[in-house]
Protein backbone atom coordinates (compact mmCIF):
# COMPACT_ATOMS: atom_id res chain seq x y z
CA UNK A 1 0.00 0.00 0.00
CA UNK A 2 1.68 3.65 -0.91
CA UNK A 3 1.72 6.43 1.51
CA UNK A 4 -1.03 8.38 0.32
CA UNK A 5 -3.05 5.07 0.19
CA UNK A 6 -2.41 4.97 4.03
CA UNK A 7 -2.77 7.91 5.10
CA UNK A 8 -6.39 7.79 3.46
CA UNK A 9 -6.61 4.29 5.05
CA UNK A 10 -6.17 5.63 8.63
CA UNK A 11 -8.32 9.10 8.34
CA UNK A 12 -11.11 6.49 6.86
CA UNK A 13 -10.48 3.75 9.72
CA UNK A 14 -10.01 6.14 12.51
CA UNK A 15 -12.97 8.37 11.39
CA UNK A 16 -15.15 4.94 11.06
CA UNK A 17 -13.95 3.76 14.56
CA UNK A 18 -14.95 6.91 16.33
CA UNK A 19 -18.63 7.44 14.34
CA UNK A 20 -19.15 3.35 15.50
CA UNK A 21 -18.42 4.13 19.03
CA UNK A 22 -20.49 7.02 19.64
CA UNK A 23 -23.28 5.43 17.52
CA UNK A 24 -23.07 1.99 19.71
CA UNK A 25 -22.88 4.38 22.53
CA UNK A 26 -26.16 6.48 21.98
CA UNK A 27 -27.59 2.96 21.20
CA UNK A 28 -27.04 1.27 24.39
CA UNK A 29 -28.00 4.38 26.48
CA UNK A 30 -31.65 4.44 25.23
CA UNK A 31 -31.79 0.62 25.67
CA UNK A 32 -30.38 1.08 29.30
CA UNK A 33 -32.92 3.78 29.95
CA UNK A 34 -36.29 1.53 28.07
CA UNK A 35 -35.05 -1.58 30.16
CA UNK A 36 -34.71 0.64 33.30
CA UNK A 37 -37.81 -1.23 34.88
CA UNK A 38 -35.11 -4.48 35.42
CA UNK A 39 -33.98 -2.17 38.33
CA UNK A 40 -36.85 -0.36 39.60
CA UNK A 41 -39.38 -2.62 39.42
CA UNK A 42 -37.75 -6.29 38.93
CA UNK A 43 -35.37 -6.36 41.72
CA UNK A 44 -32.48 -6.78 39.61
CA UNK A 45 -28.88 -4.64 40.33
CA UNK A 46 -27.46 -2.42 37.60
CA UNK A 47 -24.95 -5.21 36.71
CA UNK A 48 -27.51 -6.89 35.26
CA UNK A 49 -28.96 -4.17 33.41
CA UNK A 50 -25.87 -4.19 32.46
CA UNK A 51 -25.17 -7.00 30.95
CA UNK A 52 -28.43 -7.36 29.28
CA UNK A 53 -28.37 -4.03 27.36
CA UNK A 54 -24.91 -4.76 25.92
CA UNK A 55 -25.71 -7.89 25.09
CA UNK A 56 -28.40 -6.33 22.45
CA UNK A 57 -26.44 -4.09 20.98
CA UNK A 58 -25.14 -6.73 18.27
CA UNK A 59 -28.38 -6.98 16.98
CA UNK A 60 -28.04 -3.61 15.97
CA UNK A 61 -24.37 -3.78 14.44
CA UNK A 62 -25.79 -4.79 11.10
CA UNK A 63 -27.41 -1.16 10.93
CA UNK A 64 -25.06 0.98 12.81
CA UNK A 65 -21.67 -0.41 11.14
CA UNK A 66 -22.55 0.17 7.42
CA UNK A 67 -24.25 4.03 8.53
CA UNK A 68 -20.84 4.30 10.51
CA UNK A 69 -18.87 3.38 7.34
CA UNK A 70 -21.01 5.51 5.24
CA UNK A 71 -20.50 9.07 7.62
CA UNK A 72 -16.70 8.04 7.62
CA UNK A 73 -16.29 8.07 4.62
CA UNK A 74 -17.60 10.68 3.13
CA UNK A 75 -16.27 13.10 5.78
CA UNK A 76 -12.98 11.62 4.65
CA UNK A 77 -13.14 12.40 0.92
CA UNK A 78 -14.54 15.84 2.42
CA UNK A 79 -11.40 16.46 4.40
CA UNK A 80 -9.47 15.62 1.20
CA UNK A 81 -11.33 18.04 -1.18
CA UNK A 82 -10.92 20.70 1.62
CA UNK A 83 -7.34 20.29 2.10
CA UNK A 84 -6.85 20.68 -1.80
CA UNK A 85 -5.54 17.51 -1.83
CA UNK A 86 -7.70 15.98 -4.02
CA UNK A 87 -7.41 18.66 -6.55
CA UNK A 88 -3.53 17.71 -6.61
CA UNK A 89 -3.89 14.42 -7.43
CA UNK A 90 -6.09 14.98 -9.89
CA UNK A 91 -3.90 17.93 -11.53
CA UNK A 92 -1.08 14.94 -10.97
CA UNK A 93 -3.28 13.04 -13.56
CA UNK A 94 -3.81 10.32 -10.54
CA UNK A 95 -7.51 8.36 -11.45
CA UNK A 96 -10.46 8.39 -8.59
CA UNK A 97 -9.33 4.46 -7.78
CA UNK A 98 -6.37 6.18 -6.48
CA UNK A 99 -8.38 7.38 -3.72
CA UNK A 100 -10.74 4.62 -3.61
CA UNK A 101 -8.57 1.59 -3.08
CA UNK A 102 -8.13 2.20 0.86
CA UNK A 103 -11.55 2.73 1.06
CA UNK A 104 -12.43 -0.15 -0.80
CA UNK A 105 -10.49 -2.36 1.60
CA UNK A 106 -11.21 -0.89 4.62
CA UNK A 107 -15.53 -1.34 2.88
CA UNK A 108 -13.83 -5.33 3.15
CA UNK A 109 -13.38 -5.08 6.57
CA UNK A 110 -16.49 -3.63 7.50
CA UNK A 111 -18.10 -6.77 5.72
CA UNK A 112 -16.06 -9.22 7.19
CA UNK A 113 -16.96 -7.78 10.82
CA UNK A 114 -20.88 -8.10 9.87
CA UNK A 115 -20.65 -11.06 8.59
CA UNK A 116 -18.96 -12.14 12.11
CA UNK A 117 -21.78 -10.00 13.91
CA UNK A 118 -24.54 -11.80 11.60
CA UNK A 119 -23.36 -15.52 11.98
CA UNK A 120 -21.32 -15.44 15.17
CA UNK A 121 -22.20 -13.10 17.71
CA UNK A 122 -25.54 -12.37 16.88
CA UNK A 123 -26.51 -15.71 17.89
CA UNK A 124 -24.33 -15.90 20.90
CA UNK A 125 -25.73 -12.53 22.25
CA UNK A 126 -29.05 -13.22 21.68
CA UNK A 127 -29.49 -17.00 23.12
CA UNK A 128 -26.93 -15.76 26.57
CA UNK A 129 -29.69 -12.36 26.55
CA UNK A 130 -32.90 -15.17 26.45
CA UNK A 131 -30.90 -17.35 29.12
CA UNK A 132 -30.65 -13.91 31.41
CA UNK A 133 -34.34 -13.02 30.95
CA UNK A 134 -35.14 -16.41 32.36
CA UNK A 135 -33.48 -15.47 35.30
CA UNK A 136 -35.22 -12.06 35.33
CA UNK A 137 -38.27 -13.56 35.20
CA UNK A 138 -37.64 -16.37 38.46
CA UNK A 139 -36.09 -13.51 40.57
CA UNK A 140 -38.99 -12.03 39.88
CA UNK A 141 -40.96 -14.24 42.87
CA UNK A 142 -37.74 -15.04 44.94
CA UNK A 143 -36.30 -11.30 45.33
CA UNK A 144 -38.91 -8.76 44.73
CA UNK A 145 -42.09 -10.49 46.37
CA UNK A 146 -41.73 -9.37 49.58
CA UNK A 147 -43.68 -11.61 52.29
CA UNK A 148 -46.70 -9.66 53.74
CA UNK A 149 -47.06 -7.46 50.61
CA UNK A 150 -49.02 -7.63 47.52
CA UNK A 151 -46.64 -7.44 44.31
CA UNK A 152 -48.45 -6.51 40.53
CA UNK A 153 -44.96 -7.33 38.37
CA UNK A 154 -47.70 -6.29 35.31
CA UNK A 155 -51.40 -5.28 35.05
CA UNK A 156 -53.99 -7.68 35.88
CA UNK A 157 -51.58 -9.92 37.75
CA UNK A 158 -50.80 -9.92 42.09
CA UNK A 159 -48.95 -12.21 43.85
CA UNK A 160 -48.77 -12.02 47.40
CA UNK A 161 -46.90 -14.38 50.26
CA UNK A 162 -47.13 -15.18 53.65
CA UNK A 163 -43.27 -15.78 54.27
CA UNK A 164 -39.93 -17.19 52.52
CA UNK A 165 -38.28 -20.36 54.18
CA UNK A 166 -34.21 -19.93 54.67
CA UNK A 167 -33.81 -21.97 51.35
CA UNK A 168 -35.92 -19.57 49.13
CA UNK A 169 -39.29 -21.33 49.00
CA UNK A 170 -42.41 -19.16 49.26
CA UNK A 171 -44.82 -20.28 52.06
CA UNK A 172 -48.72 -19.28 51.70
CA UNK A 173 -48.52 -18.57 47.74
CA UNK A 174 -51.29 -16.12 46.20
CA UNK A 175 -51.88 -15.23 42.90
CA UNK A 176 -54.26 -13.75 41.63
CA UNK A 177 -54.66 -13.55 37.34
CA UNK A 178 -57.01 -11.36 35.62
CA UNK A 179 -55.37 -10.45 32.33
CA UNK A 180 -57.46 -13.23 30.28
CA UNK A 181 -60.94 -10.96 30.51
CA UNK A 182 -62.82 -13.89 30.10
CA UNK A 183 -62.13 -15.16 32.83
CA UNK A 184 -60.45 -14.75 36.54
CA UNK A 185 -58.16 -17.29 38.41
CA UNK A 186 -56.77 -17.53 41.67
CA UNK A 187 -54.23 -19.61 42.90
CA UNK A 188 -53.95 -20.51 46.23
CA UNK A 189 -50.88 -22.37 47.90
CA UNK A 190 -49.56 -23.62 51.17
CA UNK A 191 -45.83 -23.97 49.23
CA UNK A 192 -44.56 -22.32 46.00
CA UNK A 193 -40.77 -23.41 44.56
CA UNK A 194 -39.23 -22.11 41.48
CA UNK A 195 -37.42 -24.52 39.01
CA UNK A 196 -35.33 -23.90 36.02
CA UNK A 197 -35.28 -26.33 33.32
CA UNK A 198 -34.23 -26.10 29.29
CA UNK A 199 -34.25 -22.74 29.69
CA UNK A 200 -37.54 -21.60 31.28
CA UNK A 201 -38.43 -20.97 34.52
CA UNK A 202 -41.65 -22.83 36.67
CA UNK A 203 -43.45 -22.41 39.63
CA UNK A 204 -44.55 -25.42 41.28
CA UNK A 205 -47.43 -25.10 43.64
CA UNK A 206 -48.27 -27.86 46.57
CA UNK A 207 -51.45 -28.00 48.16
CA UNK A 208 -53.70 -25.92 47.05
CA UNK A 209 -56.65 -24.46 45.03
CA UNK A 210 -57.70 -23.00 42.25
CA UNK A 211 -60.69 -20.56 41.59
CA UNK A 212 -61.66 -20.01 38.45
CA UNK A 213 -64.73 -17.84 37.70
CA UNK A 214 -65.84 -17.25 33.82
CA UNK A 215 -69.30 -16.02 34.36
CA UNK A 216 -69.97 -12.77 36.80
CA UNK A 217 -73.58 -14.54 37.48
CA UNK A 218 -72.19 -18.13 37.87
CA UNK A 219 -70.26 -19.28 40.88
CA UNK A 220 -66.77 -20.37 41.07
CA UNK A 221 -65.15 -23.20 39.92
CA UNK A 222 -62.89 -25.10 42.15
CA UNK A 223 -60.28 -27.34 41.67
CA UNK A 224 -57.97 -28.87 43.94
CA UNK A 225 -54.80 -29.74 43.70
CA UNK A 226 -51.99 -31.78 45.59
CA UNK A 227 -48.59 -30.14 42.73
CA UNK A 228 -49.46 -27.68 39.95
CA UNK A 229 -47.07 -26.09 37.69
CA UNK A 230 -47.44 -22.76 36.34
CA UNK A 231 -44.68 -21.70 33.34
CA UNK A 232 -43.28 -18.18 34.38
CA UNK A 233 -43.27 -17.53 30.46
CA UNK A 234 -46.47 -16.83 30.45
CA UNK A 235 -45.70 -13.73 31.52
CA UNK A 236 -43.76 -12.27 28.82
CA UNK A 237 -44.90 -11.96 25.29
CA UNK A 238 -44.50 -15.15 23.57
CA UNK A 239 -44.34 -16.69 20.15
CA UNK A 240 -45.47 -19.88 19.14
CA UNK A 241 -42.41 -21.66 19.27
CA UNK A 242 -42.81 -23.63 22.66
CA UNK A 243 -39.70 -22.72 24.41
CA UNK A 244 -37.81 -23.28 21.05
CA UNK A 245 -34.79 -20.69 19.98
CA UNK A 246 -35.91 -18.00 17.37
CA UNK A 247 -34.35 -17.23 13.96
CA UNK A 248 -32.17 -14.75 15.41
CA UNK A 249 -30.76 -16.91 17.84
CA UNK A 250 -29.71 -19.58 15.91
CA UNK A 251 -25.92 -20.44 14.19
CA UNK A 252 -25.97 -20.73 10.41
CA UNK A 253 -26.91 -24.40 10.28
CA UNK A 254 -29.29 -23.92 12.37
CA UNK A 255 -31.48 -21.87 10.26
CA UNK A 256 -30.27 -23.69 6.88
CA UNK A 257 -31.25 -27.49 8.46
CA UNK A 258 -33.94 -26.75 11.16
CA UNK A 259 -35.51 -30.04 12.97
CA UNK A 260 -38.47 -31.22 11.26
CA UNK A 261 -40.29 -31.06 14.37
CA UNK A 262 -39.46 -27.33 14.93
CA UNK A 263 -42.49 -25.58 15.81
CA UNK A 264 -41.80 -22.22 14.92
CA UNK A 265 -40.48 -23.70 11.25
CA UNK A 266 -43.29 -25.10 11.21
CA UNK A 267 -45.63 -22.03 11.59
CA UNK A 268 -43.04 -19.43 10.28
CA UNK A 269 -40.73 -20.66 7.50
CA UNK A 270 -40.54 -17.21 6.52
CA UNK A 271 -38.40 -15.77 9.18
CA UNK A 272 -35.86 -18.43 8.61
CA UNK A 273 -35.95 -17.48 5.08
CA UNK A 274 -35.23 -13.57 6.30
CA UNK A 275 -32.94 -14.54 8.35
CA UNK A 276 -30.59 -16.54 6.07
CA UNK A 277 -30.76 -13.88 3.20
CA UNK A 278 -30.60 -11.39 5.63
CA UNK A 279 -27.47 -12.21 6.75
CA UNK A 280 -26.15 -12.91 3.19
CA UNK A 281 -26.87 -9.34 1.81
CA UNK A 282 -25.78 -7.45 5.03
CA UNK A 283 -22.02 -7.56 4.38
CA UNK A 284 -23.10 -6.34 0.87
CA UNK A 285 -23.94 -2.91 1.79
CA UNK A 286 -20.60 -1.37 2.72
CA UNK A 287 -18.95 -2.09 -0.64
CA UNK A 288 -22.39 -0.69 -1.96
CA UNK A 289 -21.80 2.13 -0.36
CA UNK A 290 -18.19 2.75 -0.96
CA UNK A 291 -18.74 2.89 -4.63
CA UNK A 292 -21.58 5.07 -4.09
CA UNK A 293 -19.30 7.67 -2.59
CA UNK A 294 -16.50 6.74 -5.15
CA UNK A 295 -18.78 7.72 -7.93
CA UNK A 296 -20.36 10.63 -6.39
CA UNK A 297 -18.52 12.81 -4.37
CA UNK A 298 -14.71 10.45 -5.31
CA UNK A 299 -13.94 13.91 -7.78
CA UNK A 300 -11.99 16.76 -6.64
CA UNK A 301 -14.36 19.77 -6.74
CA UNK A 302 -13.28 23.24 -6.33
CA UNK A 303 -17.33 24.73 -5.51
CA UNK A 304 -18.16 24.58 -1.78
CA UNK A 305 -21.44 24.07 -2.41
CA UNK A 306 -21.39 21.69 -5.23
CA UNK A 307 -19.58 19.96 -3.32
CA UNK A 308 -22.06 20.12 -0.16
CA UNK A 309 -25.26 19.23 -2.51
CA UNK A 310 -23.57 15.89 -3.41
CA UNK A 311 -22.51 15.03 -0.39
CA UNK A 312 -25.88 15.46 1.42
CA UNK A 313 -27.45 13.73 -1.75
CA UNK A 314 -24.99 10.59 -1.96
CA UNK A 315 -25.93 10.11 2.31
CA UNK A 316 -29.38 9.92 1.60
CA UNK A 317 -29.26 7.92 -2.20
CA UNK A 318 -26.77 5.21 0.37
CA UNK A 319 -29.85 5.63 3.40
CA UNK A 320 -32.48 4.95 1.04
CA UNK A 321 -30.72 1.82 -0.65
CA UNK A 322 -30.42 0.56 3.01
CA UNK A 323 -33.87 1.37 4.21
CA UNK A 324 -35.23 -0.07 0.86
CA UNK A 325 -33.68 -3.55 1.82
CA UNK A 326 -34.29 -3.63 5.53
CA UNK A 327 -37.96 -3.39 3.96
CA UNK A 328 -37.66 -5.49 1.89
CA UNK A 329 -36.24 -7.97 4.07
CA UNK A 330 -39.71 -7.89 5.88
CA UNK A 331 -41.21 -8.84 2.25
CA UNK A 332 -39.13 -11.59 2.13
CA UNK A 333 -40.67 -13.20 5.07
CA UNK A 334 -43.90 -13.27 3.27
CA UNK A 335 -42.87 -13.78 -0.29
CA UNK A 336 -40.36 -15.61 -1.73
CA UNK A 337 -40.05 -13.64 -4.66
CA UNK A 338 -39.06 -10.47 -3.31
CA UNK A 339 -35.17 -12.53 -2.71
CA UNK A 340 -34.64 -10.73 -6.23
CA UNK A 341 -34.89 -7.18 -5.27
CA UNK A 342 -33.55 -7.60 -1.64
CA UNK A 343 -29.85 -8.26 -3.52
CA UNK A 344 -30.79 -6.43 -6.33
CA UNK A 345 -30.77 -3.06 -4.19
CA UNK A 346 -27.05 -3.38 -3.40
CA UNK A 347 -26.10 -5.22 -6.41
CA UNK A 348 -28.09 -2.53 -8.76
CA UNK A 349 -26.41 0.99 -6.35
CA UNK A 350 -22.64 -0.97 -7.45
CA UNK A 351 -23.38 -1.00 -10.84
CA UNK A 352 -25.00 1.95 -11.43
CA UNK A 353 -22.02 3.44 -9.69
CA UNK A 354 -19.24 1.94 -11.64
CA UNK A 355 -20.89 3.21 -14.72
CA UNK A 356 -20.78 6.48 -13.35
CA UNK A 357 -17.38 5.51 -12.42
CA UNK A 358 -16.14 4.54 -15.95
CA UNK A 359 -17.75 7.93 -17.29
CA UNK A 360 -15.95 10.39 -15.48
CA UNK A 361 -12.68 8.16 -16.43
CA UNK A 362 -12.76 7.45 -19.95
CA UNK A 363 -11.70 9.80 -22.62
CA UNK A 364 -13.81 11.95 -23.99
CA UNK A 365 -13.37 11.44 -27.67
CA UNK A 366 -14.94 8.24 -29.03
CA UNK A 367 -18.00 8.14 -26.96
CA UNK A 368 -19.76 4.52 -26.87
CA UNK A 369 -22.86 2.92 -26.45
CA UNK A 370 -21.63 2.60 -22.77
CA UNK A 371 -20.67 6.13 -22.35
CA UNK A 372 -23.89 7.12 -23.58
CA UNK A 373 -25.56 5.68 -21.19
CA UNK A 374 -23.30 6.77 -18.03
CA UNK A 375 -24.14 10.17 -19.69
CA UNK A 376 -27.79 9.98 -19.35
CA UNK A 377 -27.45 8.96 -15.93
CA UNK A 378 -25.49 10.95 -14.90
CA UNK A 379 -27.50 13.95 -16.07
CA UNK A 380 -30.73 12.33 -14.71
CA UNK A 381 -28.78 12.75 -11.16
CA UNK A 382 -27.32 15.94 -11.80
CA UNK A 383 -31.16 17.60 -12.95
CA UNK A 384 -32.58 15.43 -9.62
CA UNK A 385 -30.08 17.27 -7.44
CA UNK A 386 -30.57 21.25 -8.77
CA UNK A 387 -34.50 20.38 -8.16
CA UNK A 388 -34.05 19.36 -4.47
CA UNK A 389 -31.65 21.69 -3.58
CA UNK A 390 -31.51 24.93 -5.19
CA UNK A 391 -28.43 26.39 -6.39
CA UNK A 392 -27.13 29.26 -3.76
CA UNK A 393 -27.75 33.22 -4.89
CA UNK A 394 -25.23 35.63 -4.91
CA UNK A 395 -25.94 39.11 -3.61
CA UNK A 396 -25.24 42.17 -6.26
Amino acid sequence: MRIFSRYVFRQAAGSFALILASLTGIVWIALALRQFNVVTSQGQDTWMLVKMTSLAVPNLMAIIAPFSFLIAALHTLNRLNTDSELIVLSAAGSKVWTVARPLILLALLVSIFLAFVGHLAQPWSMRLLSDYLVQVRSDLLTQVIQPGRFSSPEPDLMFHIRDRSADGELLGLVMHDTRDKSQSQSYLAERGTIVKQDGTAYLVMSTGHILRRTDADAPPQIVAFDKYVVDLDRFESQDDGSGEKKPRERYWDELVHPSPDSKIFRNSPGQFRSEIHERLVGPLYPIAFVFIIVAFVGQARSTRSSRMQSLVLTFLFAATCRMAGLALNSAVTRDASMLVALYGVPIGAIVLSLIIIKRSDRQRSGVSIFGRVADAMTGTFETVLRLVVPRRKVAP
